[in-house]
């Protein structure tokens, strides 16, 4: 127990593991079909993204640390809202997480078959997904410095991004392009509409955006195992929200100089695009690397999610008794996880079509956690009210319930968003499935 007691996760710790688990492929790749969906107006989208999750990081953190033996937000859903209510809220988290990152997993597995051709998808997956847990088992405190490391090649490569296109921009470097230079070439700021795509362009990118900030509830999980969780939790809220703001809003407005908006490919990296238009093609290679360790920093700190998930649902008797075990690392949890990774990745193999649908319910099942999130957060206020400490989420009830709304809007809106209908429908069986579980398989004495 000293682990947790004496030592504990570090400011430092706690803000790299949730921007560890934010910037992954969903920014490197995904951010390509937000920007030509949006055009300039997406600056707009990640600002707003940005604000949804101070919000929401204000209000889970708020409720784990003035309740710090509740365990998760599944636990203050069910307080708040029922039995059911945290059965399927903890379960479409995990199912949706274990999807993920088994998706995740065959991502790697593929930019590594580009330098061992002859290895099966199937054997790199796997590799991956057991080396993940294996990590994972070592301790948060050993965990959080690994991802720490990870994190930072994250935020070096998106600097030197930055740094490189803002050179580029004032002409302080040349590429072998004859737009090389922002007099010449025509950026999306000044020869696009702002609202390229208009209004349904930028709700889309809006749902996407959302996406690629998924994954930063791990510091509402993490924060029971923070030193002085009351002092260390807000700073680390703050740093958090300061480094994805900062480096998503400016890295994206670098790629709008730089590159019009219907050059960038749906399936290829918009800094890749940007900067290969001035002959910095060689730098795809070199991202692939990064890209890899953003993905693989993404599901390290999403398998501490899962398992501090699976430990809490045990302790609630609403998954197999067989997990409910009281060490200080959930050793049990975290291989139960991670066996369910790969069975998702066979899946992958053996029924392609289905479980392409079942992945597509991924960012549904974020957004249903947030939804829960802010809807136990206006009923934990109401029972206890208002916290004396920092630690508490400013603005409320008008916060929480701007937030609500903003998040059910984007749910009500994945049927107008290309790809995404696939998603609503999926999330809405998963959750379904869980429902039935519920009542016809769990012990609610």
């Amino acid at each position: 127990m000293k682990e947790k007691h004496e030592a504990g996760l570090s400011i430092w710790q706690l803000s790299m593991m949730a921007v560890g688990s934010v910037i992954g492929a969903s920014f490197f790749l995904g951010s390509s079909v937000a920007i030509h969906s949006a055009g300039p107006s997406i600056i707009i989208s990640y600002i707003l993204g940005g604000a949804l999750v101070y919000y929401i990081l204000f209000a889970l953190s708020e409720m784990t640390v003035n309740d710090p033996g509740a365990g998760s937000f599944q636990v203050f859903a069910q307080r708040a809202y029922g039995q059911m209510a945290g059965f399927v809220t903890g379960w479409v988290y995990w199912t949706g997480i274990v999807l993920a990152m088994s998706s995740e997993a065959t991502a790697i597995s593929i930019l590594v078959k580009n330098w061992f051709p002859d290895v099966s998808t199937l054997l790199l997956g796997s590799i991956i997904i057991i080396g993940v847990t294996s990590v994972n088992l070592l301790g948060a405190d050993r965990l959080s410095k690994l991802e720490s490391i990870l994190a930072a090649v994250k935020l070096i490569t998106i600097a030197a991004f930055i740094v490189i296109g803002v050179l580029l921009i004032l002409g302080v470097i040349k590429g072998n392009h004859t737009g090389s230079s922002i007099r010449y070439s025509r950026p999306a700021f000044f020869t696009e509409p702002f609202f390229t795509n208009g209004l349904k362009g930028f709700l889309g990118s809006l749902l996407l955006v959302i996406y690629s900030y998924s994954g930063f509830e791990v510091l509402g999980l993490a924060a029971a195992e923070a030193r002085d969780p009351r002092k260390t939790v807000p700073k680390a809220i703050h740093i958090v929200v300061a480094i994805l703001l900062t480096l998503y809003i400016i890295s994206v407005g670098v790629i709008l100089f730089l590159i019009p908006t219907d050059e960038i490919a749906g399936d290829s990296s918009p800094m890749v695009a940007a900067l290969g238009r001035y002959g910095f093609g060689w730098i795809g290679n070199i991202l692939n690397v990064v890209l890899i360790t953003a993905i693989l920093s993404t599901m390290l700190a999403s398998m501490f999610g899962v398992g501090r998930m699976i430990r809490t649902l045990a302790s609630k008797r609403f998954a197999p008794a067989f997990l409910d075990e009281k060490t200080e690392v959930p050793y049990r949890e975290i291989i139960f996880s991670g066996c369910a990774m790969l069975l998702a990745l066979f899946a992958a193999v053996l029924m392609p079509e289905v479980y392409l649908f079942l992945v597509s319910a991924g960012g549904f099942s974020s957004i249903f956690v947030y939804i829960m999130i802010m809807a136990s957060h206006i009923r934990f206020r109401g029972k206890h009210g208002k916290p004396d400490d920092k630690l508490r989420l400013e603005g409320f009830p008008y916060s929480s319930l701007f937030v609500l709304i903003c998040l059910i809007a984007a749910v009500v809106f994945m049927p107008f968003v290309k790809g995404q209908t696939a998603g609503l429908v999926a999330g809405v069986i998963i959750i379904v499935f869980y429902c039935v579980i519920f009542i016809f398989a769990v012990d609610k004495s």
